[in-house]
């Protein structure tokens, strides 16, 4: 599990930096020491303690009953994962439902306590409102990965987990949110579930604003899958717009270091499976 000598440790200079030459950007989820530890050593760029351990570890049935207190152990447990190998990978945590929404306050006091448990930067999904909380926080000198398309912790409003940002009217909306969030700080974007050509397209206006995309085709400066899902091991239905890469690899340390060149190569996502 030891790390390549010649990997710098990653932050947002860094990753700033691989956007502009180009270098698409690899990230998977995590929840524990030992998988955080395993995918760094593949050369994995950014893990994400996602609140997807709400369905993958916990069972339940969205990240809606995700609590702060299970985001702060499991990203304290992904940390010292990446200390045990002397990590180089970027790290960002979920802050999930109910920790933010109140006020940009509430926004702060949740975010420090999972920078505190070894957090580089923080997630939270939705546009417009969100705008104001995301500027909050990076004037207090928290980094913002933001995410647009579809929000897992507003599937219901959603109406169940559909594609987001078809059509011009959504299109439009998807990118005034967007831009609104870059000028407030956001340093990374997530879309999720939205047209491939969409998605490319936001990429190519946001200049200060790392993409990364899952299930948004390959024209985004990164990808994104959870762990589980690209491992083969789903205990629902699997999206369509995920690979196994278990599937021709001998082991887990393999399948990983398969996921990394496939993003960095341009291999995967396929486009064909983003024709929303």
């Amino acid at each position: 599990m030891s790390v390549p000598d010649e990997r710098k440790p990653l932050t947002l200079p860094r990753l700033s930096d691989m956007q502009r030459r180009g270098e698409k950007i690899s990230m998977l989820t995590a929840y524990d020491a030992t998988f955080a530890a395993m995918a760094d050593a593949a050369g994995v760029d950014c893990l994400l303690v996602g609140d997807s351990l709400g369905m993958v570890c916990q069972g339940l049935p969205s990240t809606v009953g995700v609590v702060l207190e299970t985001m702060r152990y499991h990203t304290e447990s992904v940390s010292r994962g990446l200390d045990r190998v002397q990590g180089k990978a970027w790290l960002i945590a979920d802050l999930p439902f109910g920790s933010y929404q109140e006020s940009r306050e509430q926004a702060l006091t949740s975010a420090t306590v999972l920078m505190q448990a070894g957090a580089h930067m923080v997630k939270l999904e939705g546009g417009g409102w969100t705008t104001d909380t995301v500027r909050f926080l990076v004037e207090r000198g928290i980094p913002v990965c933001a995410h647009l398309g579809l929000t897992p912790q507003t599937v219901h409003a959603l109406g169940g987990y559909r594609v987001q940002g078809k059509g011009s009217e959504a299109a439009g909306l998807l990118r005034r949110d967007a831009l609104a969030l870059q000028d407030a700080g956001a340093a990374m974007l997530v879309l999720e579930m939205v047209p491939a050509a969409l998605a490319a397209d936001l990429t190519g206006e946001l200049d200060r604003c790392i993409t990364i995309g899952i299930g948004a085709g390959r024209g985004t400066d990164g990808q994104v899958l959870v762990l589980h899902d690209m491992l083969g091991i789903n205990l629902g239905r699997m999206p369509k717009f995920v690979r196994n890469f278990m599937a021709d690899a001998p082991g887990i340390a393999p399948a990983l270091a398969s996921y990394v060149r496939a993003v960095k190569d341009g291999s995967f996502p396929d486009d064909q499976l983003h024709a929303w």
